[in-house]
């Protein structure tokens, strides 16, 4: 069945970097939009960033909020069947639960990363914690 897990969540402080992993399970990662997704307490949750599938004419472009461009990068390994997001720059604000999902939409800059409600599958997700 689909799978996805999370990991390379952990404490950093200001200014530094960590690389989150989405490894899949039970599809292909091309076959669908990919997107990560965070959630600090009380917060809504946020898409950040999105990869979209090598069909349907969308061959791997990406979208990112405006709260991470140039700053966060998303990437994907066919081999491994996983999704990275490379997170440089960090911000106390990046604190929170960080999620990768499935979706059949698309993703680019016009479409964006979308909303929660447009994604099937989920993580489980990773702390991400940035603190001096």
């Amino acid at each position: 069945q689909v799978q996805l897990v999370e990991s390379g969540g952990g404490l950093r402080q200001p200014g530094e970097s960590l690389r989150l992993s989405c490894v899949a399970s039970g599809f292909f990662i091309t076959h669908y939009s990919i997107g990560w997704f965070r959630q600090a307490p009380g917060k809504k949750r946020e898409g950040i960033s999105c990869v979209s599938s090598s069909v349907n004419g969308g061959d791997g472009t990406t979208a990112y909020a405006d709260s991470v461009k140039g700053r966060f990068t998303i990437s994907r390994d066919r081999d491994k069947n996983t999704v990275y997001l490379q997170m440089n720059s960090l911000k106390f604000d990046d604190t929170a639960t960080y999620y990768c999902a499935t979706a059949q939409r698309r993703c680019d800059s016009a479409y964006g990363v979308g909303y929660q409600d447009e994604y099937d599958y989920w993580g489980q997700g990773t702390q991400v914690t940035v603190s001096s």
